[in-house]
């Protein structure tokens, strides 16, 4: 897998209702499904529209909560998955820094070995090494791609204990930071580019997580069908530097999610 060690490379959508959650997010961030062929399992390859240069990439999953995860604990959630070199060496660090195992290292036919982990704080995410020999694209780091993961943030309520993790687990580097007055600073992370911040987590927050920012085509758009097709806005659209807008709410089955987009003059001049 061409793709370095601590890079982003998929993320994965687990959900309690397949069809309803494809439906919802193709309506907001234009992306079909195919089966993933992955035998008794329902898990479907999401994919990207293909762009102005007729480009079109799988940039995460979708999985169905079965019974036993649900009885178990497991909730509608993004989850991201972060490029290793070696899973069982990462995963016998990660256990040494304090972090915990929830699925162990499993080798899936056709795709890699992966392993779901937590970091101290109890923050999820999976690393994989792939067997693919094409680099993932699922996180644009080249430039802004519609229906792409375009930021990668974590909120954690030790910002110096999860840096301190994460860049010695994954090679990543602070490059400088936001100052967010009460609510902290945003911390920018850099590995082979910007790849995300860290920031504190707010006190009503419940848990630890990583919110991950799809690109839509147009934020205005975006905004107004999350509500049309049974979504929860939590925040936004609100500007953010560099003159994107970002939104972020509930998914019909719960699931957090976060967008990221332009605000086109023909829909902002109807919007008033």
């Amino acid at each position: 897998m061409p793709n370095r060690h601590g890079e982003f490379i998929w993320y994965e959508l687990l959900t309690n209702n397949s069809d309803a959650a494809l439906e919802f997010y193709s309506a907001i961030l234009g992306w079909r499904s195919t089966d993933s062929g992955q035998p008794g399992m329902d898990y479907r390859i999401l994919h990207a529209k293909e762009d102005d240069q007729g480009e079109g990439y799988d940039v995460g999953g979708l999985m169905q909560l079965t019974e036993e995860m649900r009885n178990n604990g497991a909730r509608p959630v993004w989850l991201g998955y972060i490029a290793v070199d070696d899973v069982d060496v990462c995963v016998a660090g990660i256990v040494a820094a304090g972090g915990k195992v929830q699925m162990p290292a499993t080798d899936i036919p056709q795709v890699g070995r992966l392993a779901m982990v937590t970091d101290p704080q109890g923050t999820p995410f999976y690393i994989m090494r792939g067997n693919s020999s094409g680099s993932s694209m699922a996180f644009a780091s080249d430039r802004p791609r519609v229906g792409h993961c375009a930021w990668n943030e974590l909120v954690t309520p030790d910002p110096e204990a999860a840096k301190a993790f994460y860049f010695r687990q994954f090679g990543w580097t602070k490059d400088g930071e936001m100052d967010m007055g009460a609510m902290g600073a945003y911390e920018f992370i850099r590995h082979n580019g910007l790849i995300g911040a860290i920031m504190p987590k707010p006190e009503e927050m419940p848990m630890p997580m990583w919110h991950y920012y799809f690109r839509c085509a147009d934020i205005d758009t975006a905004f107004q069908a999350i509500s049309e097709h049974g979504g929860q806005v939590l925040h936004g659209p609100d500007e953010i530097p560099g003159g994107d807008f970002i939104v972020k709410g509930l998914d019909p089955q719960g699931a957090l999610f976060s967008l990221i987009g332009t605000r086109t003059h023909a829909v902002t001049e109807l919007a008033h």
